[in-house]
This record gives structure tokens, sequence and C-alpha cells, in this order.
């Protein structure tokens, strides 16, 4: 009876729990994503001289890049929520496909005209500003990531973290590629990874500790 009434007392508060659907989360992700976006247009956050920017050859490599490794990251996050999903095999097609897009951009001419040092090229006053916003514009779908891996049940406590700052960085990135001024391969892997990098650090080792994974 005393095992009885233990059963009984653990599953009294207990609430029937929805599936979980993987189109579901990520319509959402796209939706915080979509309207974030909105928002910066609406506050006028893109260039003036967008029209012209867009027939450059970094401008097309940045938004391709960061869309693809937002949407893949973001996808294997959301799957890596179901605890019989594993991401290490995927963690490595993850990798090779932002090593690809670094390499391929390294490659572009984009570089300004003339023989300039390393130091000026990377202009680091505005780097780090650019580093700073795409932070910032990383906390909303950071949040909204974070929100839904509380709903599911992931097991990976290193690797769906890292997914989510990976996803939230890249789209922090593309939507900052729409105000920024630079058209420089190196300072834009230089600066946007600083960005990213910071995003996903932050991801790593404190979504599991706030967001009770």
């Amino acid at each position: 009876m005393k095992l009885d009434s233990l059963i009984d007392e653990l599953t009294e508060d207990l609430a029937p729990v929805r599936p979980r659907r993987l189109w579901m989360d990520s319509v959402i992700v796209a939706l915080i994503a979509a309207i974030e976006l909105a928002l910066l247009f609406a506050v006028g956050f893109a260039r003036l001289d967008m029209h012209r920017m867009m027939t450059q050859p970094t401008m097309s490599w940045r938004l391709a890049s960061f869309s693809l490794i937002a949407v893949v990251s973001g996808w294997l996050a959301i799957r890596s929520f179901d605890p019989t999903y594993s991401v290490r095999g995927s963690l490595r097609w993850l990798t090779l496909i932002v090593a690809i897009c670094v390499v391929s951009g390294l490659f572009l001419n984009g570089a300004p005209a003339g023989i300039v040092s390393i130091l000026d090229r990377l202009d680091w006053k505005s780097g780090v500003q650019c580093a700073s916003k795409i932070v910032a514009l990383s906390v909303p779908p950071l949040v909204g990531l974070a929100l839904l891996g509380r709903r599911g049940a992931p097991t990976d406590m290193r690797r769906t973290p890292l997914l989510v700052g990976v996803s939230a960085a890249a789209w922090g990135a593309f939507a900052f590629v729409f105000s920024c001024p630079f058209n420089d391969p190196l300072y834009i892997v230089v600066w946007y990874g600083t960005g990213c990098g910071l995003v996903t650090l932050v991801s790593r080792y404190m979504l599991p500790r706030f967001a009770r994974w």
C-alpha cells in the first residue's frame, strides 16, 4: 500500500504531454526569424544602396552561406530535441559545410583595390561594432530555440546547445548582411566569425544551465 500511495503521489500532478511535431517547431523558428527581419527593414536597418550591393559577389556569398548554415544547423538542433536522435554524424557534415563556405569566400575578389595592410583591411573599430550587432541580432532565434528545447528532451548536452548557437549566430549574421558596408572577404570572415563564435560559445556553455536541459 505504501508503494501504491507513493506512485499516486508522484503521478498526481502529471498532465498529458503533446507529441512534438518537427514541422511546427520549424515554423515557429521561421516566424521568429521572419518577424525580426521584417522589423529591421521597417525601421530602416537595410542599406539604401541595397540594389547595388546585391550585384556584389560577396553579397551573394554571405546570403547563401549564412542562410544555408542557419537552416541546416537549426533543423539539426530541432531534431536533437528528440532524445532518440543522435547528431554526432550530422555535426560532421555541418562542420564541412561551414568550412566550404569560409574557404569559398576567401577566394572571392572582394578586397579593396590596391595593396593595404592586414590591419587596415580588418578595421578593428568597425569590426567590433559589426560583431556586436551580429550578437544582438542572434538573440531572438537563440531564445526561441532554447524555449523549444525545454519543451523537448534533448540528451546531448554538448552538441544540442552548440547547434542552437550556430543556427542563431548564422541567422544574426544573415540579417546583418543587409546593413553591413564592408565587402572585403577577410574582414567578413574575421569579424562575422568573431560574432558568430561568441554566440555559439555562450549557447554551448550557458544554455544547459539556464534552460535546464
